[in-house]
């Protein structure tokens, strides 16, 4: 599997090269990496998506066992480039090795998911209403309903998962397990090792028998591109993680359409913790510690991060703030993503900064080389938090805002204030039940996740698993990224009314 980078991008099993190039960009010292990557043009979307779309009745007929044994074989390929894509990804991000270790295996393991959630097969969500032919006033007709999968989906790498929410990451395991085609817009920052994954999807889709047109990759780094392809008429669904404005931007292009189709988008949250009065009274300085651990890790870009604190004026909460901020100085600034990212944050931070109303509780220090994240934690009174809008925006980074709250009538009002999260907090001990109690509706009606006593980042690979919300945390708040329920995305519910057996799917023969 150590395939030499080529600059291609993938129509098929076919490599693709273009005059036109790009190129990554090493986030540490602002310098390019080689070599540059061709960049695909509409044509070649067009050619992506119409090859994945006649290829697709041959496709979703495989059996569950044919797409099981498809993803093991991409798990195992993308398992073999770890020598090869990890350090090609560190050049790309800028991230640890320990951090892309664990994300090439988290990816591996929801690819190897989805293989045990086709063998179990609920996945097709079977119903059977057999025929009543005595039933009076009126027979009722017999009725089997199963899902079938949608058609071709787009499917957008994230920034701040090279592999995880990539090329091989939760949407296309989903997409394909569902029997759907899929064409990857590879994201622009780790181009490489988006390349080296393709490669090894393409390869196992060869070593498994299975059409030519099953996978395709373009890549480049205009909006353009991604246009494209959400208007191509052969999507017939749309995976994208990313900012608030570029998933507004696809929505709005999948709408227009003269079919539209859905964009399952995950854009913006600032995942709200609660610290409760009780918590605060017995672990003050234990949970500042958690939280500034959370806040920073991976620099703050991870979609969980936790950016809102809210709590009550009390004696705990003083010693929570004092805490936070002896700790945070001791919390070094660290490269983020892309230049582009950095310059968002730079610019979130003073906007936030610039507020008369604003507190600085405290801040990291600053760092010694380019596009490098300081931590932040600013704090505002609940009054100023509810006056302006700026307060409950997503600042992608190491940077949280602390509302302080005169009361608990106070806390619910910033809560129903709030917008759609992929997470909220309860930090909480045994006194704080009652309370709890109380503001779980809130938080039901808020979130897609609601944790107690945890940290938001960090995200289990599990069939219970919500990783998802109402707007703007997702556009489809009754969807999730991650986890087998992932798979219901991408399919869609046909029901037969006396089809005889012998016509019937065998799933649903009697």
């Amino acid at each position: 599997m150590a395939t030499p980078l080529t600059g291609a991008f993938f129509i098929g099993s076919k490599r693709v090269q273009s005059a036109d190039r790009f190129y990554a960009v090493n986030p540490e010292t602002s310098e390019k990496i080689e070599p540059g990557f061709s960049v695909s043009s509409e044509m070649d979307v067009e050619q992506a998506c119409a090859l994945a779309n006649s290829v697709f009745d041959r496709y979703r007929a495989t059996s569950a066992e044919e797409r099981a044994q498809l993803l093991e074989a991409i798990a195992e390929n993308v398992a073999a480039l770890g020598e090869t894509a990890i350090p090609r990804a560190q050049s790309e991000t800028a991230l640890p090795q320990a951090r892309l270790t664990g994300e090439l295996a988290r990816t591996c393991n929801q690819l190897r998911l989805f293989a045990g959630e086709l063998r179990d097969g609920r996945w097709q969500g079977v119903r059977i209403d057999p025929a009543q032919p005595d039933r009076t006033p009126l027979p009722r007709p017999d009725l089997r309903l199963r899902k079938i999968p949608v058609g071709p989906v787009a499917v957008f790498g994230a920034s701040n998962f090279p592999f995880a929410f990539s090329v091989a990451g939760g949407d296309t395991a989903a997409a394909l397990a569902a029997g759907c085609p899929v064409v990857v817009k590879a994201h622009p920052a780790h181009p490489g090792a988006s390349e080296l994954v393709a490669g090894a999807i393409i390869e196992a889709v060869k070593a498994c028998g299975l059409p030519d047109g099953v996978f395709s990759m373009i890549a480049g780094p205009s909006n353009a591109l991604g246009a494209a392809l959400v208007a191509n008429p052969h999507i017939k669904a749309v995976g994208f993680t990313g900012s608030r404005q570029g998933g507004l931007a696809l929505m709005e292009i999948a709408a227009r359409r003269a079919e539209p189709i859905p964009v399952y988008a995950e854009m913006s949250s600032i995942n709200p913790v609660l610290l409760l009065p009780g918590a605060l009274d017995r672990r003050a300085e234990a949970l500042a510690e958690a939280f500034l651990n959370s806040l920073t890790m991976g620099v703050g870009q991870f979609c969980t991060n936790p950016g809102l604190l809210i709590a009550v004026q009390g004696p705990g909460l003083e010693r929570f703030i004092k805490a936070a901020a002896a700790g945070i100085v001791h919390k070094p600034a660290a490269t983020m993503l892309t230049p582009g990212i950095f310059a968002n944050y730079t610019s979130g931070i003073a906007r936030l900064r610039d507020d008369l109303h604003a507190q600085a509780v405290g801040a990291g220090p600053e760092g010694r080389g380019p596009n490098c994240g300081q931590a932040f934690l600013f704090s505002v009174s609940a009054t100023d938090f509810l006056a302006s809008p700026k307060w409950a925006q997503e600042v992608f980074g190491p940077s949280s805002v602390l509302v302080h709250c005169d009361n608990q009538q106070q806390m619910q009002a910033v809560l129903e204030a709030l917008e759609g999260q992929l997470t909220a907090t309860l930090q909480i001990d045994d006194a704080d039940h009652a309370l709890a109690r109380n503001l779980l509706p809130i938080l039901e009606r808020k979130a897609g996740r609601i944790l107690a006593n945890g940290w938001p980042t960090g995200v289990e690979v599990a069939h219970a698993m919500v990783h998802g919300g109402p707007f703007p945390a997702t556009s489809d708040g009754r969807s999730t990224s991650v986890g087998t329920l992932s798979i219901d995305r991408f399919l869609r519910p046909v029901c037969y009314q006396d089809l005889p057996s012998d016509l019937l799917p065998t799933v649903l023969r009697s």
